[in-house]
């Protein structure tokens, strides 16, 4: 099985960061047969978005869209800020097939300043997980400032939530068919608008 992590922080060090890998190390560690990397999309080159084909674009870009495609699980990490994810996860998305993530189960995780924005995980990234035709793992793993110190998780709460999460993605793919992920959306065509 391969799970791929992800995060979305720009920031270094990044707490983000730090909860993807704990998700990715349990998974490892838990099982043989994991095969687990995780992609910092602070590292890597992933240009904007520009409304090409996906199996168009080049570098990094082509390189993390491989990776997500080649995935058989995911756990996806972004801080929260004033209530939303990211810009370069949500360039991510923007760049992926709309196919990358069919009947695939993805793990949630996020941090912010506070648990003001705790809710935002239910709001945007599940509903944007769904639209992929994924799975959102139920019970996502929200830490703020107090859950950490000294460049490390510090809450055995926190701790113990990750590695819940990680045997529930592990189990979840191991058992649940790739190929169920529900009816096709509509079909939506791409135009561009020229001036007359």
């Amino acid at each position: 099985m391969k799970l791929l992590g992800i995060s979305g922080s720009p920031s270094t060090p990044s707490k983000t960061l730090l909860l993807v890998e704990a998700v990715v190390g349990h998974a490892r560690s838990s099982e043989p047969n994991v095969d687990a990397s995780v992609v910092n999309l602070r590292d890597r080159d992933v240009i904007l978005s520009d409304g090409r084909d996906p199996a168009d674009y080049e570098g990094d870009t082509r390189a993390v869209i491989d990776e997500v495609v080649a995935a058989d699980a995911l756990v996806v990490g972004t801080p929260m800020y004033r209530g939303g994810y990211t810009g370069r996860l949500k360039n991510l998305f923007d760049v992926l097939p709309n196919d990358a993530l069919e009947g695939k189960p993805v793990g949630i995780v996020a941090t912010g300043g506070s648990d003001h924005h705790f809710l935002a995980i239910e709001h945007e990234l599940k509903p944007l997980v769904g639209f992929f035709r994924a799975y959102p793992v139920p019970g996502a793993v929200y830490a703020h400032d107090g859950h950490f110190a000294g460049g490390e998780i510090s809450d055995e709460g926190i701790v113990h939530r990750t590695r819940q999460l990680a045997g529930t993605l592990v189990e979840f793919a191991s058992r649940m068919p790739r190929t169920l992920y529900g009816a096709d959306g509509p079909a939506i065509p791409r135009r561009f608008l020229r001036d007359s």
